[in-house]
């Protein structure tokens, strides 16, 4: 593993654990040129995807936009990261058992979509505004419409 800091090939790992769901190892790292310590995560990567955006364009899929996007949506949410990791987790094992290698980005947005759904009305709105172009206030109050009746009250 290469050095973050100054790029030396020969980093040493000082610890090994499994994370709280045990869906990665974390490793803590040290390189003895730099005397620089780090961690990095280990997962098991059952296939290899690639998204296929709306415009046709691909890209390879990357876990850390799929979880950068959900911690923007729930930033200053009463929800622990530790919940996002393992929602995230469990999207990601979802796509690569599903047997496709190409995932339309559509499919990602409507699984993030349902996970705050379930998660939080307030991040699963600030989500919705982003992913749905929202362009007005009035495409929010007709958004907000659309949720459970009891949901709406609070909102």
């Amino acid at each position: 593993m290469r050095c973050p800091f100054c790029g030396n090939e020969d980093t040493q790992v000082k610890d090994s654990r499994p994370t709280e769901d045990n869906s990665a190892i974390r490793r803590r790292r040290f390189c003895p040129s730099c005397s620089a310590r780090f961690t990095t995560f280990e997962r098991v990567q059952l296939r290899e995807l690639t998204v296929v955006k709306s415009n046709g364009q691909r890209e390879g899929f990357d876990r850390e936009k799929l979880l950068r996007s959900m911690r923007i949506a729930l930033r200053k949410r009463p929800i622990d990261a530790d919940r996002i990791d393992r929602v995230v987790n469990s999207m990601v094992r979802q796509l690569e058992s599903s047997g496709e290698s190409e995932i339309p980005s559509k499919q990602i947005g409507e699984k993030i979509m349902e996970a705050l759904q379930t998660m939080d009305q307030v991040a699963y709105i600030r989500y919705a505004s982003v992913y749905k172009d929202f362009r007005e206030a009035s495409d929010f109050n007709e958004f907000v419409e659309t949720l459970a009746p009891e949901a709406s009250p609070g909102l």
